[in-house]
């Protein structure tokens, strides 16, 4: 059984149900998984400014841990989730990203599954940049990356995009499609069933 890491951001709650649709997937496939988000960096007046943001926080303060970096460690696959910001991930998760060096530099995120996830206002707002700019930080880490690729007719029904699960949140609202949550938790199939082999 693999144990996999599903580290997140989400200001309003779209990279959230992303992520739990990756975990769900997780554990279908049998592994032993840890939901995880990243610890919030935006002042409390930019959060209250805007009342979705504020009720995402306030929801799952308590609801899911933060993350740390005894998770990556810990296991043997992960997927990462972010909201782009102008084509790239989020200042949140590249900070949690940060803190990974000294686990980088001993060898123990390399030969693990890696994967990513996002969402971002329109289609074309940089959803594929920043799952690729995750690519750079996988290939960093000696991982070996999982993306969902067309393996599933799913991925064409959520929109095709073969890197990684995503929603284009404009004209909607929180929720993702019934289609999106389902190409996620394809997603987090696929990387358990990887990094079971990968670990095996």
């Amino acid at each position: 059984m693999a144990k996999i890491a599903v580290i997140y951001y989400s200001s309003t709650g779209n990279v959230h149900q992303l992520a739990a649709a990756v975990a769900e997937g997780a554990r279908e496939a049998g592994a032993e998984v840890r939901l995880r988000r990243v610890p919030e960096l935006a002042p409390q007046e930019a959060i209250d400014s805007n009342p979705l943001w504020r009720a995402h926080v306030d929801a799952t303060a308590h609801e899911v841990e933060e993350a740390t970096p005894a998770d990556l460690e810990w296991a043997d696959g992960y997927a990462l989730g972010t909201p782009t910001r102008f084509g790239t991930p989020a200042a949140q998760l590249k900070q949690f990203i940060d803190t990974l060096g000294g686990l980088w530099f001993q060898g123990k995120l390399a030969n693990k599954g890696a994967t990513a996830f996002t969402s971002a206002q329109n289609t074309h707002g940089g959803i594929e940049s920043t799952i690729l700019t995750l690519f750079n930080v996988f290939s960093h880490f000696g991982a070996v990356i999982v993306p969902p690729g067309y393996t599933d007719p799913i991925l064409f029904e959520a929109g095709g995009n073969p890197y990684g699960s995503s929603v284009a949140s404009a004209g909607k609202s929180a929720a993702a499609s019934d289609a999106e949550l389902a190409a996620a938790r394809h997603q987090g199939r696929r990387l358990a069933e990887v990094s079971a082999k990968l670990a095996a």
